[in-house]
């Protein structure tokens, strides 16, 4: 009986614990933020929501004639403030849960980000596998307002977007919030979020009509890799120092390089592989950094009237240009992070402290400085392994005949 009774209790505190979720909260009662956007405006922070609006998204029960999302702003001393201020005009509490995207305005991120960065990372209800990116020579606040094709939310088409020309393109790279952080309390490696800018006029991108023709007339389009010193924003590298730095970090999985031909006309080289290494040694107290690149590529396309593909040598030759294509790019990045910024993205500096760690203990302080006259070595390797579907171009039998 006494065992009854006791497995009685046991049953019944387990169905108090277990029933319903004390927290809940249904989805009609939440703003779905799907993208934020942090400025600083007058001493104070400019926060941009955009809030997914559930009744347009559904393509049965859309109108198609209101956007397929809200955008909210408020101001604040910090950023818990502004977004807890939202509520003032939203008849929902914002849900951080399904961020896809943050913007950060380039005037902050020359302020310094670390500030702004602690709510996100401290927030218990957002997840840190969203992208983070900078408006480039805008706010983040015009950025979150443009309308885009193909996707209905920018929010989603800007996590796509920038997911996808890392894949194929290189010159821009995916970071997380997680990524981030671990870069800027890193005393070896600094810092660098890809740039975003609005491509045409700033007014018309919020308009319906900006979506409703063939070709939109105000877009979003990611462009160079902002380099940071500490947490604020030193400077910005173009597409090939861009590039220069996704294949150093081993960041490329897909690219296309162009190589002019002996006489006219170019060759392009799709890279389909590409492994990057930073690698760093002390000699006479005198660190020297080397990167390493082992890439391989098909011919994609050709645009040479006397390039015989048949030919061994032909080959070579590609690999060859190709190989001081890349090289090219890689030491123009060295330059730029170590003349114009004195910041070592590549992490050199991590190389060291794993390589000679007593040396980094006496280096860490000053190694910004010492970086900066660090030499630095570039090895490249390219193998072409295919041609493609057909050996000979069309061009050669046009000129034949």
């Amino acid at each position: 009986m006494k065992r009854k009774i006791a497995i009685l209790a046991i049953v019944i505190s387990m169905a108090v614990l277990l029933s319903g979720c004390w927290n809940r909260r249904e989805l009609d009662e939440l703003g779905i933020v799907l993208g934020l956007g942090i400025d600083k405006v007058d001493d104070e922070y400019l926060v941009t929501l955009q809030v997914v609006s559930p009744g347009e998204v559904a393509s049965k029960t859309s109108s198609g004639q209101r956007t397929p999302f809200v955008v909210y702003q408020e101001k604040g001393e910090n950023l818990f403030e502004a977004i807890r201020r939202v509520t003032t005009i939203s008849p929902r509490k914002m849900y951080l849960s399904h961020l896809r995207i943050v913007i950060i305005g380039e005037e902050l991120a020359r302020e310094g980000i670390s500030e702004a960065l602690d709510l996100l990372s401290r927030d218990h209800e957002a997840r840190s596998d969203y992208f983070i990116a900078i408006s480039k020579e805008t706010r983040a606040e015009q950025v979150l307002k443009v309308l885009t094709s193909l996707e209905n939310i920018p929010a989603n088409k800007l996590y796509s977007s920038l997911e996808t020309s890392e894949k194929t393109w290189a010159p821009t790279f995916t970071v997380t919030l997680d990524e981030l952080i671990a870069d800027l309390v890193s005393d070896g490696i600094y810092a660098k979020l890809t740039g975003v800018i609005i491509q045409g006029d700033i007014q018309r991108g919020e308009h319906l009509e900006n979506v409703q023709q063939t070709k939109g007339r105000t877009e979003l389009k990611y462009e160079g890799i902002g380099v940071f010193k500490g947490d604020k924003l030193a400077g910005w590298l173009d597409e090939d120092e861009s590039k220069g730095l996704t294949y150093s970090l081993d960041e490329v999985d897909s690219t296309i390089v162009k190589v002019k031909c002996q006489e006219e006309g170019k060759a392009g080289i799709e890279i389909v592989r590409s492994n990057g290494e930073i690698k760093a040694q002390v000699k006479n107290d005198i660190p020297k950094g080397t990167i390493t690149v082992q890439a391989e590529g098909n011919v994609g396309e050709v645009e040479c009237r006397s390039l015989d593909l048949t030919k061994a040598n032909t080959l070579t030759q590609l690999e060859k240009k190709v190989e001081e294509d890349i090289k090219t790019k890689i030491e123009k990045t060295v330059t730029a992070a170590k003349e114009k910024y004195e910041s070592d993205i590549f992490g050199f500096g991590e190389a060291l402290h794993r390589s000679h760690p007593d040396y980094w203990k006496k280096a860490k302080k000053e190694w910004a400085h010492r970086f900066a006259e660090m030499p630095v070595e570039v090895k490249v390797n390219v193998k072409i392994r295919g041609v493609g579907t057909i050996v000979d171009s069309p061009l050669n039998k046009m000129k034949d005949e």
